[in-house]
């Protein structure tokens, strides 16, 4: 066996710790990980407004049978919301307690056939006038009413609270058990069908609907210049200028460009009149 000497060990120990230096140094480092990026935030869920309507009192607000809120009034500020950029979701509400719920905040707004008062002025905020309103007597074709005051003894129905209720607790005494009240005006109706009242007073836009889609019941309608013009507002909280602001601003612009004149076509059968000023009643609906 060969004996390797000292001097040839070294050299070919030599020889190998360089070529593992150089290896060494020919390795290419690895990049490190890149920092994971950072998401978005997601962005905030836009506002959606909440729209309290008493959904018994067409062709204002009803119900069809889907059970969702349809009529004029819902219409309008749908087409208001898309002009103002907002969004909207419409809510049933009683019409007893409907302003508390305003009040209270449980409704940013209401649309409700709400004619703007003074004595409502008060406590909450109204929109630019949207429909021109008053009172109308329906009766039996067979009757001999001819104006507001033939009521005087008769059997009146009204649905309470309403401007109807106001007039004819004026004309009669508020207290007469002539006047029938009932939680709504097409009930009122009805019951005029079934004989139990001789007239219902109450808005003219669902009186003439009424009428018109029950030929069967008979009736004929009897207007009166003794009834104050009215005009409907949207309602709010006290104080709410920011959305009022936009409602307005949203109104002014579907009757600028013809958006309003279409909807009134659709539910009353021809574009509105130049709406007029009118005195604030002592209440409504």
């Amino acid at each position: 066996m060969t004996l390797i000497s000292t001097r040839r060990f070294l050299q070919i120990a030599g020889l190998a710790a360089a070529t593992f230096v150089l290896a060494a140094c020919g390795k290419k480092e690895e990049a490190p990980a890149p920092a994971p990026v950072a998401s978005a935030p997601a962005p905030a869920p836009a506002t959606v407004y909440v729209v309290g309507t008493d959904a018994a009192y067409a062709p204002f607000e009803s119900q069809n049978e889907k059970g969702e809120i349809v009529g004029f009034d819902i219409e309008v500020v749908q087409a208001i919301a898309t002009k103002a950029g907002i969004e909207v979701k419409f809510v049933n509400t009683p019409w007893e307690g409907i302003f508390n719920e305003l009040g209270q905040g449980g409704r940013d707004m209401i649309v409700s056939a709400v004619t703007i008062t003074e004595e409502r002025k008060g406590t909450m905020d109204f929109s630019d006038p949207y429909f021109d309103a008053a009172q109308l007597i329906a009766v039996k074709e067979t009757s001999k009413v001819a104006k507001f005051g033939d009521l005087k003894r008769l059997k009146v129905g009204v649905q309470t609270g309403t401007t109807g209720d106001e007039a004819v607790s004026k004309l009669l005494g508020k207290t007469n058990t002539n006047i029938k009240r009932f939680e709504s005006t097409p009930l009122a109706l009805k019951e005029l069908e079934a004989g139990g009242v001789d007239a219902v007073v109450a808005d003219n836009g669902v009186v003439t609907h009424y009428v018109a889609n029950n030929p069967g019941g008979k009736f004929k309608t009897v207007s009166d210049k003794e009834f104050v013009p009215e005009q409907y507002g949207i309602a709010f909280k006290k104080g709410n200028s920011e959305l009022l602001g936009k409602v307005n601003t949203g109104l002014a612009a579907i009757k600028a460009d013809g958006t309003y004149d279409q909807i009134y076509t659709k539910y009353f059968g021809a574009p509105p009149a130049k709406m007029a000023d009118a005195p604030a009643s002592a209440a409504s609906k």
